[in-house]
């Protein structure tokens, strides 16, 4: 099957002619940076979301060492048969598992100093059914909070910033107070530090107070639990298990996910994804309109051929084609390039930095400063496709100008002085 005339010579023209002149040459070098060009701006978009990606995947799987997929709960009333809520939600198959909490804040006070804290009871036996809290225990365990003795676990950072220890005391002080002739006082609790957790979540890690539901109630004066914490079976698909519980759960509740909790975070991650694929966008939009000047160098270097073209019964569309095929070659080359590129570094952020650092004599991320000491990736197939549709458009749409231009070209006057 013979291929289009128009296509053969389009992709003769990416490529220098025997014995080519010095402008030739030169116009063979642009194109080789244009290639280069639009390779590097693919790759590097491809990292850098990966890497976000990364961030974001890693945090939010340490968030949900915390948190659980979704929680139910009806308000400021408590939930006094929460069994009952669980056997109901395990209805729906993606539901695996629940487990109750009571959750409230206080005020934490250590020596002189003082600050809020939220406090969750937690039932160490159900627990780890929706969250792996166990895995994060630094010091003690879950299983240390027993009911009746008010042992609590603190996180890693608190416990840094307050110079807490493994069975110091603290101060717990209740809003819910006790009415004296003297007034309303807030009553206060003494508690014993029975764990340290490191949940690798900043917010979690310095405010956050776990012991013993049962102690919690009695704390907080609950006839009950505050909700139930469900565990799905995919927690991307949390948001709509969600909407499908809100239509089949009986009574007046209250339910969210765990991208909810999170709503400003994420919604933040989002922004700056869409913000970095801007401007890394314009970095391959420079490379891809690199092309044009190419092509207005070749069509000037090529009145010839084109006349020649045209006396020979090709028509205007038919030398624009020529161009075009000229053009996005070089853009698809530059894409494909910085596809192959991009996911291979995607796929070795780790060694490559480890490289880099081990050379360079420098740590990226130090531990000491940042809970992440590497840089995670996550290379999403839907990004890779975005980034390279986006480039290879950007490379048509540059070669459309010259491509016209070389269409208007008149035979006879590219041939008068021939």
């Amino acid at each position: 099957m013979q291929l289009p005339y128009e296509l053969l010579i389009g992709l003769r023209y990416t490529r220098p002619s025997r014995g080519a002149g010095q402008r030739n040459r030169f116009i063979s070098f642009i194109s080789a940076l244009s290639v280069a060009g639009i390779a590097l701006g693919v790759a590097a978009l491809i990292v850098v979301l990966s890497v976000m990606n990364g961030f974001q995947k890693e945090v939010r799987d340490r968030m949900l060492s915390v948190l659980s997929h979704i929680e139910v709960f009806a308000g400021r009333a408590p939930l006094t048969d929460w069994r009952t809520l669980v056997v109901e939600a395990r209805k729906n198959p993606r539901v695996l598992a629940g487990a109750p909490y009571v959750a409230g804040q206080a005020m934490l006070t250590r020596d002189e100093t003082v600050r809020g804290v939220i406090v969750r009871g937690i039932d160490p036996a159900v627990e780890p059914t929706v969250a792996d809290f166990a895995a994060h225990f630094v010091a003690g365990s879950a299983a240390a909070l027993v009911p009746g003795e008010y042992g609590v676990a603190i996180g890693i950072e608190m416990a840094n910033q307050l110079l807490i220890g493994m069975g110091d005391r603290i101060t717990l002080i209740v809003p819910q107070g006790s009415t004296t002739p003297a007034g309303l006082v807030p009553r206060l609790r003494q508690l014993q530090v029975v764990g340290i957790f490191q949940a690798g979540h900043y917010e979690y890690d310095s405010s956050m107070v776990l012991m013993d539901i049962e102690d919690a109630a009695r704390l907080f004066r609950v006839e009950g639990v505050t909700g139930v914490r469900l565990r799905t079976s995919d927690m991307l698909a949390a948001p709509a298990i969600a909407r499908e519980l809100a239509r089949t759960l009986p009574g007046d509740l209250m339910i969210r996910d765990w991208s909810q909790e999170n709503r400003n975070w994420f919604a933040a991650v989002q922004i700056e994804k869409r913000m970095m694929f801007i401007i890394l966008t314009l970095i391959v939009a420079v490379a891809a309109f690199n092309l044009v000047s190419m092509l207005v160098m070749t069509v000037t270097d090529k009145r010839s051929d084109i006349a020649i073209l045209r006396t020979l019964g090709a028509s205007p569309a038919s030398v624009m084609k020529v161009f075009v095929v000229q053009g996005a070659s070089v853009g698809l080359l530059g894409t494909f390039a910085g596809v192959a590129l991009g996911v291979v570094l995607a796929l070795n952020v780790g060694p490559v930095m480890a490289a880099i650092e081990t050379t360079f004599g420098f740590q990226v991320l130090p531990k000491g400063i940042y809970f992440i000491n590497h840089l995670p990736s996550d290379l999403h197939l839907d990004d890779v496709t975005l980034i390279g549709v986006t480039a290879c458009v950007l490379a048509f749409a540059a070669t459309l100008y010259p491509s016209w231009r070389a269409s208007r070209v008149r035979p006879a006057e590219a041939l008068r002085y021939e």
